[in-house]
C-alpha cells in the first residue's frame, strides 16, 4: 500500500453543511474537491439516511454552499457561482424529484445565510453592499451593464476595522433582504421594477443571521454602539413584513450572535460577557417575547450556535470537547442542565430532525464529522435507538490504497495540570523493529495549533498534514495546552497575559514525554504551527535551541503590529493581555517573538499569506529581517491570492506546495533524511509543481 503525501490532497473529497429532510427520510450535504490547482469543486448531494449510495444533486458547475430544504421538502434552494464571471454567490431552488434549477437573484452583493420562511413563500438572505449599490438599486437587480469598480483609488478609510477574509470593505456593509421564492432573476426594467427581492434593512449598519419566527416575522442581529467595530454589543431585531416595522427585541453581546426563533415568539442566542470578551466562554440564552423573561442563561463553552428540536421546547448546540465535539440538548426553559446527546468525533456540521413534536430521545442528527480513520464523511444519529449509521465513503477508493497511521491518545503533567495531546507514528511502526532505513529511532515533527483558543483532535482539518509526516518518517506530536477551548473556563483562561511562557511550558512538557521513548531520537525534533501557533513557533526558537529546525506559518510576530493592522482580532489583545500598545508598548515587545529574536539559532522557514487580513505579513517581514541580519538559517515563502485559511481552503497547489515545503525544510535538518538542506537546492527541487522526479524521491524520505 501507498503512503499519504502531499499532493494526495487533491484525491480527497471531505463533506460539509448536512441539512436533514423534513420527514427525516434523505440528507443533502456538499461534497468539495479541489479540482485542478486553484479551485474547488463544491457540489450538493443528497443521500438516503436507510443507507445507499449518494447522488449527485447539482450540476458540477461554479461553486455551491448552504443547500436548504424547503418546510415541504419538495425544493432545495441553494447558493452558487453557476454561470457568474466572478465569484458573487447568488440563489437558486431545484425541485427534489427532476427538474431544472431556477436562479431567484441577481445582486450586486452576493448571497449568504439564506433560510426558508415557515410557509415555504420565501427566503431570507444576506448580502454586502455599498450606500451606492442601494441608491442604484443594485442590490435588487444589478443592470447587465454594470461593470463593478476593481477597487477605489485612492482607497479612503473612516472605519476602525475596514478589512477582513482577504477583501477590504470598500464601503459595503452586510443587509439582509428577503426574495420570494417564486421569483426568477431576470433584471429589473422600467416597464417591470419588481424583482422579488425587498430590502429588510436599509442603514449603514451590519447586520446578519436572519432567522424566522413565524411566516411574517423575520429576526435578525445587528452590530450596534458609537462605534461597531470597536463595540461587542449585538441588537436583536424583529421585522414585521406585514407592516414593514421593526422593533429591537433585545441587546446582547458577544463576538456575533447566531439566534434561532420559534413561531411563539422565543429566541435562543449567544452571547458572551463583554468584559475582556476574548478571554469568555460563549453562553446561551433564551428570550421570550411575550413575557420579556429570559428562560434560560447557561454557560456552554464556544461554537455554541443554537438550534430549535422538532418540539419547539429544546436547544441542540455542539462545542468543543477534550479533542472531539459533543452535541448537547437543554431544555429551553432552563429547568435541567445541558444533557451530552452524543460525542461523535470533529464535527463539521449538525442538523436535528425528526416528527413533529419529537423530543431528544426521538430526533435524529445528521452530522458530518471525521475521526483518524478518514477525512470526513455524513453520518445520522437515531436517539431512539442510539445507533449511530455512516452514510457516506467518500474516500474509500482513496484509502484502500494507503497506509493511514492510528494516533495514541496521551495524557501529561504540565505545572500541575493535565494536558491531553497525541502521537502519531509512521505507517507500519513497530516500537521492537526498526524503520524502513534500518534506523532504530525516528525524528520528532511537533506541531502547535492556533487559536490560541481553539482546540485539535485526531481528524479535521489537520488530517492530511499529520498523516503525510508520519508518512515521511517522523514521530508526529501535536496537544491542546491550556488556553486551549474544550477544557473549561479556567483552562481557557490560563494564558491571561502570558501567549508564550504559559503554553510552552505545556507543550515542552509534552514534548520530553514522548521524546522519553526509545523510538524517538530527540537530537532531532522539529516544531511548526500556525496563525497563534506561528507566534508559538517563532518564540519558541527564541527561548530554546532544542529543534533543530522551525517552520512558522502566517504567525504574529510584534503584538503592536498585529493590533494595528488586523481585523477586528485586535480584540485578543486587549481581552487576553488586558492592554493596548500605547499603554504598555516595551512590555508588548518583550511578548512578542520579534522580542526574543535575536536569541535565534534555529533555521525558520517562514510562511505567509499576501492577503491574510487577520494575521497581516507586515510582522513576518519584520521578524524575517531581523533573522536575515542576524544570519540565520531562514527563508521566507509568501503566497500569493490567499488569506489567513490558507491551510484550510486555500488554493489546492498552494495547499501542496506548503506541506511539502514544511516536510523538505525538515528533512534537510534531519539525520534521518539523506537529503540537502533547502537552501542548498534550487527552489522548486523536490516540490510536485515540477517535473525532475524529485518529489517522489522526498515523499519517501530519501
Amino acid at each position: 500500500m501507498a503512503r499519504v503525501t502531499a499532493a494526495d490532497y487533491h484525491d480527497i473529497a471531505k463533506p460539509a453543511d448536512p441539512r436533514i429532510s423534513p420527514d427525516g427520510d434523505r440528507v443533502a450535504f456538499l461534497r468539495q474537491q479541489p479540482n485542478g490547482d486553484d479551485e474547488y469543486e463544491s457540489t450538493v448531494y443528497l443521500v438516503d439516511i436507510d443507507g445507499g449510495d449518494s447522488r449527485r444533486f447539482t450540476l458540477a458547475e461554479g461553486s455551491d454552499a448552504e443547500p436548504r430544504w424547503s418546510p415541504s421538502g419538495d425544493r432545495i434552494a441553494f447558493t452558487s457561482t453557476r454561470g457568474a464571471a466572478d465569484d458573487r454567490q447568488q440563489l437558486w431552488i431545484l425541485p427534489v424529484d427532476g427538474g431544472e434549477a431556477r436562479r431567484l437573484t441577481d445582486v450586486v452583493g452576493g448571497v449568504s445565510e439564506i433560510a426558508w420562511s415557515p410557509d415555504g413563500d420565501r427566503i431570507a438572505f444576506v448580502q454586502s453592499v455599498t450606500a451606492e449599490d442601494r441608491e442604484e438599486n443594485r442590490d435588487l437587480s444589478v443592470p447587465e451593464e454594470f461593470e463593478p469598480e476593481a477597487h477605489p483609488d485612492p482607497r479612503v478609510i473612516d472605519r476602525t476595522v475596514y478589512r477582513s477574509g482577504q477583501q477590504y470593505f470598500d464601503g459595503r456593509r452586510s443587509g439582509v433582504y428577503v426574495v420570494d421564492a417564486d421569483a426568477t432573476a431576470g433584471g429589473a426594467t422600467d416597464d417591470d421594477p419588481e424583482t422579488g427581492v425587498t430590502r429588510v434593512t436599509d442603514r449603514d449598519a451590519d447586520c446578519s443571521g436572519p432567522e424566522w419566527g413565524d411566516p411574517e416575522t423575520l429576526y435578525y442581529a445587528e452590530e450596534v454602539g458609537d462605534d461597531p467595530d470597536d463595540a461587542v454589543d449585538i441588537a436583536i431585531r424583529a421585522h414585521d413584513l406585514s407592516t414593514g416595522d421593526t422593533e429591537r427585541v433585545h441587546t446582547t453581546t458577544g463576538w456575533g450572535a447566531s439566534l434561532a426563533a420559534t413561531a411563539d415568539g422565543r429566541i435562543a442566542f449567544t452571547h458572551a460577557q463583554p468584559e475582556r470578551i476574548s478571554m469568555q466562554q460563549t453562553g446561551l440564552r433564551v428570550l421570550d417575547r411575550q413575557t420579556g423573561d429570559a428562560d434560560l442563561d447557561r454557560g456552554l463553552g464556544s461554537e455554541a450556535a443554537p438550534q430549535w428540536g422538532p418540539d419547539d421546547a429544546t436547544l441542540y448546540f455542539s462545542t468543543p470537547d477534550e479533542g472531539t465535539t459533543a452535541i448537547w440538548h437543554v431544555p429551553s426553559d432552563g429547568s435541567e442542565e445541558p444533557t451530552r446527546l452524543l460525542r461523535p468525533g470533529t464535527v463539521s456540521g449538525a442538523t436535528v430532525g425528526g416528527d413533529d413534536g419529537a423530543g431528544p430521545g426521538e430526533v435524529a442528527v445528521a452530522f458530518a464529522a471525521s475521526e483518524w480513520t478518514h477525512p470526513g464523511d455524513v453520518f445520522t444519529y437515531d436517539a431512539w435507538s442510539g445507533d449511530t449509521a455512516r452514510l457516506t465513503e467518500l474516500n474509500a477508493e482513496y484509502l484502500a490504497e494507503r497506509e493511514i497511521a492510528e494516533p495514541e491518545a496521551i495524557r501529561f503533567d504540565s505545572d500541575g495540570i493535565e494536558i491531553q495531546g497525541w502521537v502519531l507514528t509512521p505507517p507500519g511502526f513497530d516500537s521492537d523493529d526498526a524503520d524502513d532505513t534500518g534506523d532504530s529511532t525516528f525524528p520528532l515533527a511537533v506541531e502547535i495549533h492556533g487559536g490560541p483558543h481553539a482546540m485539535w483532535s485526531t481528524a479535521g482539518t489537520m488530517w492530511h498534514e499529520f498523516q503525510t509526516l508520519a508518512a515521511r518518517g517522523y514521530v508526529v506530536f501535536w496537544s491542546n495546552p491550556r488556553g486551549s477551548s474544550g477544557y473549561g473556563e479556567s483552562f481557557l483562561q490560563a494564558i491571561e497575559r502570558d501567549w508564550g511562557a504559559i503554553t510552552l511550558d505545556d507543550v515542552m512538557a509534552g514534548v520530553e514525554t514522548v521524546a522519553d521513548r526509545e523510538y524517538v531520537d530527540e537530537t532531532n525534533a522539529f516544531v511548526t504551527g500556525g496563525s497563534f501557533g506561528g507566534f508559538m513557533t517563532a518564540w519558541t526558537v527564541g527561548q530554546t535551541d532544542y529543534f533543530r529546525a522551525a517552520v512558522s506559518q502566517r504567525g504574529v510576530y510584534d503584538l503592536t503590529g498585529f493590533y494595528g493592522s488586523t481585523d477586528g482580532a485586535y480584540k485578543l489583545l486587549e481581552g487576553d493581555f488586558d492592554t493596548v500598545p500605547s499603554e504598555e508598548p516595551a512590555w508588548l515587545w518583550e511578548q512578542s517573538p520579534t522580542g526574543c529574536a535575536d536569541e535565534v539559532d534555529t533555521p525558520t522557514l517562514l510562511i505567509h499569506s499576501e492577503d491574510d487580513t487577520r494575521t497581516p505579513i507586515c510582522t513576518a517581514e519584520l521578524y524575517h529581517r531581523i533573522l536575515r541580519k542576524n544570519g540565520v538559517d531562514t527563508r521566507f515563502v509568501r503566497y500569493p491570492r490567499e488569506g489567513h485559511e490558507l491551510s484550510r481552503s486555500g488554493e489546492p497547489a498552494h495547499i501542496v506546495d506548503r506541506i511539502e515545503r514544511i516536510a523538505r525544510w525538515f528533512d534537510g535538518y534531519s539525520e534521518h533524511h539523506d537529503v540537502p538542506r533547502a537552501l542548498e537546492r534550487p527552489d522548486d527541487e523536490g516540490l510536485s509543481a515540477t517535473d525532475d522526479g524529485d518529489e517522489a524521491d522526498d515523499e519517501n524520505g530519501s
